[in-house]
């Protein structure tokens, strides 16, 4: 027998309850909630009772990210060294304050005269906003597309300076409480500042040659940096570098394979002046002449510059900032950080740390009882508190750049991420944090009937591997996602 058409009513009816059905997904009883939240607060006693996990200052909040109902709470009020966790607050802030559609302009000027014979007199400026990503390792380089560009137009030698413009951010390059070590030759904290070109990096490559012979080594661009030392042809390989800060005067001692081929990234002491070297060395290779130019770095120059009417020659736009924010998180970019941050406060750090805070207390928690050095967390000054990163973690859960933040932070297992090797399988997203003696896990996991919490895993002052703690905080988060039951082969 044919089935019976409904109504219009009833038709409705189940169709809106067919929406809802798809839409709605019913929250657990708060008998069953209670009763989860119990067995997670037992398991992560459990973790950090274990007598083989080494004493460590820890910190730890999980919440529920709907209801902001706290599952648990360890010292959610004292101060701890976030390292890399403090890029959640910066790029959150950012993302606020400026918007993910926010985007760096890079500009290319010329304050003089051109003879008929293509002779650039005056200063040929390069004018930076802070960006990141100008010239950026995989972007592209935008001083090579404006040289080809000069030439093309008809220019064949610059009489007059060529000039690096950074005053859009103070002259503060590093953050305050930076190790030394790590300025001097590491290039994960190279200097932050108004012009940015290539990372701040200099590559210096290295060639072996016969065995017991000395190397041989290029830089990019030629001349900008002074390599000295004794590097020889032969062994297994181990090369030391040294500098001596503030200058971008490298010393290399050891020994390289033969047959070796490498570049070694290192950072620059004058990020400025190595962007108007880049420029030079681009305008030589597309034919103009620069020998009788004058490189310099408007801090050098008397009076600054005018730029009066002028208009740009040539402007380079950044990507939009959701995609910087995603470079800063995935990747735990500190330069990416520090140049956002900067940008915060106008150019300023100490206006940069007011903003932050102020979003903070926004958020729900404490602001003030921040003390924030930087915007990446290479500062040992930096001391943030796990309520606010819960609480900035649940505040952008529901904020109109809702979308932008959360695709920043690495999922479990992620390739490309910090989480490449870690929780693989679970449904996470999280900002991982490292130091000496310190290691943080915060971000998002859904318990196992939907609901989703907010975690903040703060560990400080341990003296064994980084290791260890970090697989706490893994079986943490493992034990959050399953409803409080650790994995049968951690119990």
């Amino acid at each position: 027998m044919p089935t019976p058409l409904l109504r219009p009513a009833r038709l409705l009816a189940v169709l809106v309850l067919a929406v809802a059905g798809v839409w709605l997904v019913p929250r657990p009883s708060l008998a069953d909630a209670d009763g989860q939240e119990a067995q997670i607060r037992s398991a992560i006693d459990e973790v950090l009772a274990d007598p083989d996990l080494p004493t460590a200052f820890w910190g730890v909040v999980v919440r529920d990210a709907r209801t902001g109902r706290i599952v648990l709470s360890r010292n959610a009020e004292k101060r701890f060294l976030p390292a890399s966790n403090l890029k959640i607050l910066t790029t959150a802030t950012a993302l606020d304050a400026l918007g993910p559609d926010h985007r760096y302009t890079t500009r290319l000027y010329h304050l003089g005269t051109v003879s008929e014979d293509g002779t650039l007199a005056g200063d040929l400026v390069v004018r930076g906003s802070g960006d990141p990503t100008f010239g950026s390792d995989g972007r592209g380089d935008p001083l090579e597309d404006w040289a080809e560009a000069l030439a093309e137009a008809g220019v064949k030698r610059v009489t007059g300076r060529i000039v690096g413009d950074d005053d859009a951010f103070e002259d503060a390059r590093y953050g305050e409480g930076w190790d030394v070590t790590h300025i001097a030759t590491e290039s994960y904290a190279p200097a932050a500042g108004g012009l940015v070109w290539n990372d701040n990096l200099v590559g210096i490559q290295i060639a072996g040659t016969s065995a017991g012979q000395p190397v041989r080594f290029e830089s990019d661009p030629p001349g900008f940096v002074t390599l000295r030392g004794d590097v020889r042809t032969g062994g297994r390989g181990r090369m030391d570098v040294e500098r001596t800060l503030g200058t971008d005067e490298f010393v290399l001692r050891g020994v390289v394979p033969t047959g070796y081929r490498g570049t070694l990234q290192v950072p620059v002491a004058n990020p400025t002046l190595y962007a108007v070297y880049g420029l030079a060395d681009r305008l030589r290779e597309a034919g103009v002449d620069v020998s009788a130019a004058d490189l310099v770095d408007v801090d050098d120059l008397d009076g600054g510059l005018d730029y009066g009417d002028a208009e740009p020659l040539r402007v380079s736009v950044s990507p939009p900032l959701r995609e910087i924010v995603e470079q800063i998180n995935r990747e735990s970019d500190n330069l990416y950080a520090e140049q956002v941050f900067r940008t915060l406060g106008g150019g300023t750090v100490r206006a940069a740390e007011d903003r932050v805070q102020a979003f903070v207390t926004e958020a729900g928690a404490d602001g003030d009882a921040l003390s924030i050095a930087d915007g990446s967390g290479l500062s040992r000054k930096d001391l943030v508190t796990p309520d606010a990163l819960a609480a900035v973690l649940r505040a952008m859960r529901s904020h109109p750049a809702q979308r932008a933040f959360l695709r920043s932070l690495p999922e479990g297992g992620g390739s490309g991420s910090t989480l490449r090797n870690r929780l693989g399988g679970v449904g996470v997203r999280a900002k991982t944090g490292s130091l000496q003696a310190v290691r943080c896990l915060a971000g998002y996991v859904d318990g196992p009937d939907g609901t989703p919490y907010v975690f903040v895993l703060m560990a400080n002052n341990y003296t064994t591997r980084g290791g260890q703690i970090a697989a706490a905080q893994d079986r943490i988060v493992r034990a959050i996602a399953a409803g409080g039951r650790l994995p049968a082969d951690e119990e």
